[in-house]
């Protein structure tokens, strides 16, 4: 429901229409089918509920005293309290939910939210059908005794597998700790893009595969639309391809939570929590599956994962359409997925194929045609999937504010404490943003845990960029979770030896280890090694095969970076820059970062402690590869957004490295010469607002930062706004930008040293509520010449607030672009009044807003009173084409006045 989306064409007979579907549910199926629809009418109604409530009063589903309780919840609790009390309210009564469900059908013509489509389209296409559904993905199907207790045992076998959650790992799997998923799942954010075009793939690999540490880039103006989903809803219906889909793709960056959503998923099936409709699931990682040899079978793979199932097997494959098959880790295959005409493929599940022409054969229903299949991966494997092979690819998009602190209360347990640290990390906004993945917010609870358990002693300082928290993580670890840490030197090889094997494993993308490598590396089997190495064990197997792999991937790529500065190798060193100069993909941009932030003396200081003096000369290779980058393409404007990619990563090097004056001199002399900065239809993630800003703050002044169409929200201008007052012509189009936001933005048009001249905020959800302290600072505002807030929702009383400021002889805007605000003919009275004595106003655009011939006398007195205004723009208003032409005739009433309409 956000402010860009658009209606859809909808006729009171389709209302109607509409209505006789809802007619014909029972009340208690109507009820039923409400609640199934729950988390989607939260989160619809949620993001406009003064909108929703106006509906429902405007066709009597609600009183006036109701509609008061429902803003008075929002204004004192939060939107998504006001929307759960309002469907509890209605979804009790037929009459009543049926008038819900008739407003949100009704204002999809002012707004075309997926989700609602979804809703709306469920309900209409598939009618008693949906109950049905319903029902057998809650109690599944009726199977024969023998089968059913097959059923049972395999649901035993999953839960016993799933039930527990591994936090990233200390020391091997047996010693490591675990958890239960239910006590320390937290909920991801999800959103599905339903509609891929193979442009959008090549787009995606583009954006994401640097992905570590910046969320799956989405482009906000794809020609899709994005729908919020939750994992019970991943085989749902799909609005815009009209059909259940049966492969879908959960995507997201390293750490994200893709492995953990698949083993809820599998718990949640097997406790009978959802997914019923599937008899049997089974549940394969990719990195398992790299062991299994060259050439296997369908049935030998599920064999050898479960072989309880070995009896039944024959039975359970005759019916495809019952049958999930869960493959996670696709980035982590070695076997080429090739779905192209000329493949191999094969038919039937006793054929002995590669594990990849396996996996292609049942995604192009070549076997077992009509089972489900559900694939993670990391973006960056997008690509090279072909057009059409799946059905529905969902990003996982991480946690959002409600999520982080979840996790810390699950983490330390005590709220006490649980806030504490979460109040401090929230002071280092690096930090904080970066916690939307998982992975990165285990490591920074890990690494700030001796902070404030009831043990610890003094507070020890916080972290500000990504390296020095993988420093503190790594300290850590070694001081409090090795049982006998060794002496300086044996300590320093130890981690030495670690660090060539991760090099090892960066170079030839492997992940898992197994024991023949780590003695070539001659990685010992220490305690200090088994707090960075996870032990892998496939029990299943005969004997079982055992693998090693770092506790993460992102550990793997620090260990890598951080050999080079203990065992300093000039032709080691030469190879792997080699290699990241060659590099396509953005598979060692964290690796670089970490490489870019331990050239910091204060950054790495707290190892060097433990492990002796660190290389100077890497610092100085790292620095000089640094400076030799050309910068100048970084600094151009209507770049392609690989371009702009380019340069975001740049810039992560600079905000690593946290050494001020390395920055303007790659940037160019003092920071003077940074003319413009171009981010548009990027998709900015909050910590990366954070990495520009603190480049920002090394430039004396920017003439141009176009942030158009980056989807910052408040939390990203709030990240950028302290260095803002720097920019000269500043573009925010298209941000989604509300309310508390202007905090933001006063503070930037009042700093004593503000140079801002252009302002372009169009296209947000500004409110008339914001107009009161926006008039405020402008006046304080010395330097602002050009604003722009076309297309948001300011209306009569916002404007009545902004024109304070053009009563004003200090004021010095020359151009005020209001287009779309909803202002009525009483704005136009406003206007003459506030622009009678106005001597700065030069340009005035006020179209697109619903003015009548009411207000034609007061166009002209505006004309003819304003003595600076030289042009007006009054187009698509609802004018008639008489005073239209009347109007017109004031074109050229002195000399340069031009009117538009």
């Amino acid at each position: 429901m956000a402010a860009n989306c658009r209606g859809v064409v909808i006729t009171e007979g389709d209302l109607q229409r509409f209505v006789k579907h809802l007619e014909a549910f029972a009340e208690g199926q109507l009820r039923r089918v409400t609640e199934y629809f729950h988390p989607d009418l939260i989160y619809v109604i949620e993001n406009d509920i003064a909108l929703v409530v106006q509906e429902l009063r405007s066709r009597k589903v609600i009183t006036p005293e109701q509609a008061q309780i429902y803003e008075k919840i929002e204004k004192h609790e939060d939107s998504t309290a006001a929307a759960e009390k309002l469907v509890a309210d209605l979804a009790s009564n037929k009459a009543l939910a049926i008038g819900l469900w008739k407003s949100l059908c009704a204002l999809r013509r002012h707004w075309s939210h997926p989700n609602l489509e979804v809703m709306v389209g469920e309900m209409t296409r598939k009618d008693q059908a949906l109950l049905k559904e319903i029902l057998l993905n809650e109690t599944g199907h009726n199977l024969a005794p023998e089968m059913k207790a097959c059923q049972d045992e395999h649901r035993c076998i999953l839960l016993e597998q799933t039930k527990l959650l591994k936090e990233t790992g200390q020391r091997t799997r047996s010693e490591g700790q675990s958890f239960p998923i239910l006590n320390r799942y937290v909920d991801i954010k999800i959103v599905a893009d339903v509609y891929f075009r193979r442009q959008t793939f090549q787009e995606h690999e583009a954006l994401a595969a640097a992905g570590e540490l910046n969320e799956y880039r989405l482009r906000h103006k794809m020609q899709v639309e994005l729908e919020r989903i939750t994992p019970d809803r991943l085989f749902r219906w799909c609005y815009r391809s009209g059909r259940t889909p049966h492969f879908v793709m959960v995507s997201g960056v390293a750490g994200v939570g893709k492995s953990t959503l698949a083993q809820k998923f599998v718990f949640d099936w097997a406790t009978g929590k959802h997914y019923q409709k599937f008899t049997f699931v089974f549940f394969f990682k990719f990195r398992d599956l790299n062991t299994v040899g060259e050439k296997t079978s369908l049935e030998s793979l599920i064999q050898r994962e479960y072989p309880n199932l070995h009896s039944k097997l024959d039975t359970i494959l005759q019916e495809p359409p019952k049958l999930l098959f869960i493959f996670d880790g696709l980035d982590e295959s070695n076997s080429n997925l090739d779905l192209g005409r000329n493949a191999e493929f094969c038919a039937q599940p006793g054929d002995v194929k590669p594990v990849g022409v396996i996996v292609a054969s049942l995604l192009k229903e070549k076997l077992l045609k009509g089972c489900s299949i559900l694939l993670t991966s990391r973006p960056s494997n997008l690509a090279r999937l072909e057009r059409g092979v799946l059905h529905r690819v969902a990003s996982i998009v991480g946690f959002l504010s409600q999520e982080r602190e979840k996790y810390f209360h699950n983490f330390f347990g005590e709220a006490a404490v649980a806030k504490k640290a979460l109040a401090h990390v929230r002071e280092s906004q690096v930090l904080y943003t970066l916690c939307y993945n998982p992975s990165y917010c285990w490591i920074t609870c890990t690494a700030l845990q001796p902070c404030f358990t009831s043990e610890a002693g003094q507070t020890h300082p916080l972290p500000k960029t990504i390296t020095q928290l993988f420093v503190s993580y790594i300290r850590h670890v070694m001081v409090n979770h090795t049982k006998e840490l060794p002496e300086r030197e044996r300590a320093r090889k130890m981690m030495i030896q670690l660090g060539w094997l991760a090099e090892y494993g960066l170079q030839h993308h492997t992940l898992l280890f197994d024991q023949a490598q780590l003695e070539a590396f001659n990685v010992d089997s220490s305690p200090l090694v088994k707090t960075f190495l996870v032990e892998n064990i496939q029990s299943a197997t005969s004997p079982p095969v055992v693998t090693y792999s770092f506790v993460h991937l992102t550990v793997q790529e620090f260990f890598a970076a951080l050999v080079h500065y203990l065992d300093f190798k000039e032709g080691n060193f030469g190879y792997i820059m080699a290699a990241v100069q060659e590099a396509q993909g953005g598979e060692y941009e964290i690796f670089l970062r970490f490489l870019s932030g331990l050239s910091q003396f204060a950054t790495r200081a707290p190892l060097e402690s433990l492990l002796g003096t660190f290389s100077p000369q890497t610092a100085r290779q790292v620095i000089d590869w640094i400076l030799k980058t050309d910068c100048s393409d970084f600094l151009q404007m209507e770049r392609p957004l690989d371009g702009k990619k380019r340069t975001l990563n740049f810039f992560n090097l600079l905000f690593e490295a946290h050494n001020n004056l390395l920055v303007c001199e790659a940037l160019g002399g003092d920071g003077d010469g940074v003319a413009s900065m171009d981010f548009s239809e990027l998709y900015l993630m909050p910590v990366d607002c954070v990495i520009l800003a603190y480049v920002l703050s090394c430039c004396s002044k920017i003439v141009l930062l176009n942030l158009d169409t980056c989807f910052i929200q408040n939390e990203g201008l709030q990240r950028l706004s302290l260095e803002l007052h720097r920019v000269r012509e500043l573009r925010l189009c298209n941000n989604d930008l509300s309310n508390p936001s202007t905090k933001e933005l006063v503070s930037i048009l009042k700093h004593k040293e503000c140079r801002l001249e252009i302002l372009s905020l169009a296209k947000n959800a500004l409110t008339g509520q914001c107009c009161k302290d926006l008039s405020l600072a402008l006046l304080e505002n010395q330097t602002l010449l050009n604003l722009d807030l076309s297309k948001n929702k300011l209306q009569d009383q916002g404007l009545s607030d902004l024109l304070k400021v053009f009563s004003s002889p200090q004021t010095r805007i020359q151009k005020l672009i209001i287009q779309e605000n909803a202002l009525s003919d009483v704005s136009f009275e406003e206007l003459c009044s506030a622009l009678a004595d106005n001597t700065s106003l030069r340009y005035l655009d006020v179209s697109g807003n619903p003015f009548t011939d009411m207000c034609a006398e007061d166009v002209h007195t505006l004309i003819l009173t304003c003595p600076a205004l030289t042009e007006i723009r009054l187009n698509l208003s609802d004018i008639s084409p008489g005073m239209e032409k009347d109007l017109k005739k004031l074109d050229g009433c002195r000399e340069g006045f031009k009117i538009h309409i």
